[in-house]
């Protein structure tokens, strides 16, 4: 037979089931367009100027391995609904004369037009609104914009090829479902069905116990780096448990409704609930698959948009003032009052030449030590604590006097020998005394609720705690003779001095700048000094550029999900309204109503399909604690943004899923009486 000839079978297979193919070029089509945008904007070199760009190319550089692997498993998926759908056809042509082989042509031919069409649409889409999304990448990190129009060559090659390979192997793998099904098998393929699966009542309550212990790890966690580890578990076992529920717990549950006379033997139920117990195994793995990725989409927006719109308080608590100086020492004698009032001094002078006085100024002295806490006792000597490894142990502890807690915060706190007050951050301590091995045991007067400066310690990932002091030099004896494996002091002594300055940015810049750049008088008194001067000004890109660059690919994978979220539904809808057109014939012929079966059709989407809508808000309402201890890693510990972020996601979300099931729900109704008569 000639191509041709093959190419038209092919061309009017896709047109005879345009209803299932449009729908799968037209994510394709997306899914290239998205990959070439991400692709280009990672390679993009007029970007390449942006402060925090390395990062931010790295982060598209995630995505586009994200949406190349789930780009490949999704299309997969959708693939072996269309090939299932045309093995009717298939089996007319084999019994027709058509050996496998020839089969195999009209596939070829099928996949050469959907490769083609999804690259050269998919590639003229990207390149088009190429320009949109970096413009819109560059306003989100609020750098300047630029509005020369270019085209990646590279890019473009990289879409192509991995695209190429993608449904090279789908291709393959529709010729493997033809090749190991007979003739028979291909004919009554829609026929064939499954069989109704048992409910496994072990399974269901497995993937009950484990999505509750996965919701009890999510809420229960305190440490934000425990957090980290744990929220991958959680993940994992969310999922598994979720299969698990949705494939075995759903079909136990309708045997259960259906031993209940009363609820089951009415005729909407009857139907719904028979239906769905028939194929819940294949209903099970496609509701928790929606689920599954609905959640994902509101954990990457809510966390995203919170990080994003909340940089200024992320900033605020990274650099308190405008200008933030740090000086550190190597002994604690540095620390002494006629140095500090020295090195004070010259810093005042400084700020004489750009005319302004410091405002909301606070300084204060500080010795700093690792330790690894293990109940009221903390063993801070590396060479002893061989589990110094256990990050989630690991606190960082700040010694600070007395007289300066009292001057910064106006309190006026007294303590006696051996007393101590403290402040945790990103931690809990719940013991009366604290204990260092190698140092002195404080006894706690008194946890106090709020410390002016978190600068340092909210950058680490590990917890951090100020134990203020009524003698500085005194509290840390045994720990200045602590040393790290190459011989280097454990602890650091430093004196901090921050302050705003009400001048404009640039000159905020420009003093910061200078400080970093000068060499004062007074560093000749200490024998040792670092220094470094960071500026709200000065960071502010770089913040907007990570927070900016991690919203602005949230925004992108979400797209995808939601692409494949409705697809799912989608084809779920299309796919079971012809198996059960049949059904739904005979049931009329025996009595039943146009008006019944919309209510039967009503009952049953109802409760299939709002059934991962509700799953995805229990997986939120419990992933929130756990999340929002991840986010505070990030500098962001604004619960109230993060809350507001993930309600408005919910609701959206939840609209947009009613706008998907209403569309979806009237095509199967369609299918279902196209044949019906009135």
């Amino acid at each position: 037979m000639k191509k041709r000839f093959y190419l038209r079978l092919a061309l009017d297979g896709i047109r005879k089931n345009k209803q299932m193919y449009i729908p799968y070029m037209l994510t394709c089509i997306g899914m290239v367009m998205m990959y070439y945008i991400i692709i280009f904007l990672q390679n993009c070199k007029t970007l390449s100027y942006m402060r925090g760009w390395a990062e931010v190319s790295s982060m598209l550089g995630l995505g586009s391995f994200i949406i190349a692997i789930f780009a490949c498993i999704f299309l997969f998926y959708t693939n072996f609904l269309l090939i299932r759908r045309r093995k009717k056809e298939f089996g007319l042509y084999n019994i027709l004369g058509m050996d496998k082989r020839n089969i195999s042509k009209i596939l070829f031919w099928e996949t050469i037009i959907i490769t083609l069409t999804s690259l050269c649409f998919g590639l003229i889409g990207g390149i088009s609104l190429s320009k949109l999304a970096e413009l819109a990448l560059v306003n989100i990190m609020k750098s300047d914009v630029n509005y020369n129009l270019s085209v990646s060559l590279t890019s473009i090659i990289m879409t192509a090829l991995i695209f190429s390979v993608i449904f090279l192997l789908i291709f393959l793998n529709s010729i493997r479902q033809i090749r190991f099904s007979s003739t028979v098998t291909l004919l009554y393929s829609e026929n064939i069905g499954e069989k109704p699966p048992k409910g496994n009542w072990f399974l269901s309550i497995l993937g009950i116990l484990i999505l509750s212990a996965s919701y009890y790890l999510a809420v229960t966690i305190e440490n934000p780096l425990t957090a980290l580890t744990a929220f991958f578990i959680a993940v994992v076992m969310v999922i598994i448990g979720t299969y698990l529920v949705m494939i075995s717990g759903s079909v136990f549950f309708c045997r259960i409704l259906q031993k209940k006379k009363k609820y089951y033997y009415k005729p909407n139920h009857f139907i719904s609930i028979s239906s769905m117990a028939y194929r819940m195994k294949r209903n099970g793995a496609g509701l928790a698959s929606i689920c599954i990725l609905s959640t994902m989409v509101l954990v990457m927006i809510s966390s995203t948009a919170s990080l994003y719109f909340g940089s200024e308080d992320a900033i605020n608590n990274r650099y308190p003032r405008d200008i933030n100086l740090d000086y550190r020492m190597e002994k604690t004698d540095d620390l002494s009052e006629n140095k500090i009032t020295a090195l004070h001094s010259d810093i005042s002078k400084v700020i004489k030449n750009y005319d302004f006085i410091p405002e909301n100024s606070y300084y204060y002295r500080s010795v700093s030590v690792a330790g690894l806490i293990e109940g009221n006792k903390v063993e801070t000597d590396v060479t002893k604590a061989n589990t110094m490894d256990a990050l989630t142990g690991v606190c960082q502890f700040y010694f600070i006097p007395l007289s300066d807690y009292n001057r910064i915060m106006g309190e006026n706190e007294t303590l006696g020998t051996g007393e101590a007050l403290i402040y945790t951050y990103k931690n809990d301590y719940k013991e009366d005394t604290i204990s260092f091995k190698r140092g002195n045991t404080f006894k706690i007067k008194k946890q106090v609720k709020d410390f002016i400066d978190k600068s340092d310690t909210s950058m680490l990932i590990v917890s951090s705690m100020a134990i203020i002091v009524p003698d500085l030099k005194e509290s840390i004896k045994g720990l200045d003779k602590l040393a790290d494996y190459n011989g280097n002091k454990m602890i650091t002594c430093r004196w901090v001095y921050n302050f705003d300055t009400g001048i404009s940015p640039k000159k905020q810049i420009e003093l910061s700048k200078k400080f970093n750049n000068l060499q004062l008088s007074s560093y000749s008194l200490f024998e040792n000094i670092n220094f470094s001067c960071e500026s709200q000004e000065m960071e502010r890109n770089n913040f907007y550029s990570l927070f900016g660059g991690l919203f602005y690919l949230g925004i992108l994978l979400s797209i995808v999900f939601i692409f494949a979220t409705v697809l799912i539904i989608y084809y779920k809808q299309i796919s079971e309204g012809y198996e059960d057109r049949s059904r739904f014939e005979i049931m009329q012929k025996i009595g039943l109503t146009k008006r019944e079966i919309r209510k039967s059709i009503n009952s049953q989407l109802l409760t299939v399909f709002f059934i991962p809508l509700i799953f995805t808000a229990l997986h939120l309402a419990f992933a929130f604690p756990i999340i929002q201890k991840l986010l505070l890693m990030l500098n962001l510990n604004n619960v109230v943004l993060f809350a507001s972020a993930t309600g408005i996601s919910v609701i959206v979300f939840a609209i947009f899923y009613m706008i998907v099931y209403r569309f979806t729900s009237n095509a199967y109704y369609n299918i279902l009486t196209l044949k019906l008569s009135t």
